[in-house]
């Protein structure tokens, strides 16, 4: 699923193709709104709230999509031919003289009254980032329920939104618990400083081209530093090795059996809450499924 890093990139895409500029094409390819006729109106801005996009334009209308697991926008130029997927998967085209986004596989697409856009987003927490990123509110929001596992909590939107499966893997990872350890049995001082440390790492992606997220080496602290106290002990080990292969952007997410660049112990793979997750055993402490 795409996190809140790439949907940014996404919508700074699509603002600079669309905004400001009157729309000449347009085709909403489901149901509710496949009569809805939006050509000849201007395209305000394309902005990123979370993990959803909003696409505000003239008259009062916002059209709101979210990519979830694999949608996706698309801009070409009129010359340049559709490429990426196959015609049925397109569900949304909006055109000017001088591009074309084409929304794939989109599974929320909805035509929405501007002024009624938080019934959409409003129950977000704030966004990593976006004007709005409170540390404070978001530290709240985590701590209101401390018998939940620190995995799901982060991947909850209505705590802080931008966080996919991606960096809630690393920041357990760095912080050295498994997602399944209760929030409320984090050590003094950790849980801010992991928030504080997931701001720094979407912000640092957000520029980087898609599918390039990186982690391992945006850091320039081994991942047991920089989150006060640990919760597992310093069992020696060597600090991870920097990264040197595409592979080794990340610490754990999508390393399964590989071994870990801190202590070289296989990493492990399971289900949270329907979603692959990835953690080192010796690493890190708490309880596993």
């Amino acid at each position: 699923m795409p996190e809140g890093d790439t949907v940014l990139q996404t919508a700074t895409r699509l603002h600079a193709a669309l905004a400001g500029q009157v729309l000449t094409r347009s085709d909403l390819r489901v149901p509710r709104f496949a009569t809805a006729d939006l050509t000849g109106r201007t395209v305000l801005d394309v902005t990123a709230r979370g993990k959803h996009l909003l696409t505000r334009i003239e008259g009062g209308l916002t059209l709101h999509s979210h990519l979830r697991m694999d949608g996706a926008w698309r801009v070409f130029s009129p010359d340049e031919r559709w490429r990426g997927s196959p015609g049925h998967q397109i569900r949304a085209i909006l055109g000017n003289t001088e591009h074309t986004a084409v929304g794939y596989r989109l599974p929320v697409l909805e035509l929405l009254r501007t002024d009624e856009e938080d019934r959409a987003v409003g129950h977000l927490g704030p966004d990593l980032l976006g004007p709005d990123w409170n540390p404070g509110l978001a530290l709240d929001r985590l701590l209101a329920a401390p018998d939940r596992p620190l995995g799901e909590a982060l991947l909850d939107q209505r705590n802080l939104a931008g966080i996919g499966n991606v960096y809630k893997c690393e920041l357990c990872f760095l912080a050295r618990v498994t997602p399944w350890l209760p929030v409320g049995a984090l050590p003094d001082g950790v849980l801010p400083r992991l928030v504080a440390l997931a701001e720094r790492l979407l912000h640092a992606n957000r520029d980087r081209p898609t599918r390039t997220t990186t982690i391992a080496s945006e850091l320039r602290t081994p991942p047991n530093r920089g989150l006060a106290r640990s919760p597992a002990p310093d069992t020696g080990h060597p600090r991870p090795r920097p990264p040197h292969r595409v592979q080794e952007r990340l610490f754990v997410y999508g390393r399964a059996r590989r071994p870990c660049l801190r202590c070289g112990t296989p990493i492990r793979l399971a289900d949270q809450d329907d979603r692959p997750t990835y953690w080192c055993s010796r690493c890190q402490s708490g309880p596993t499924p």
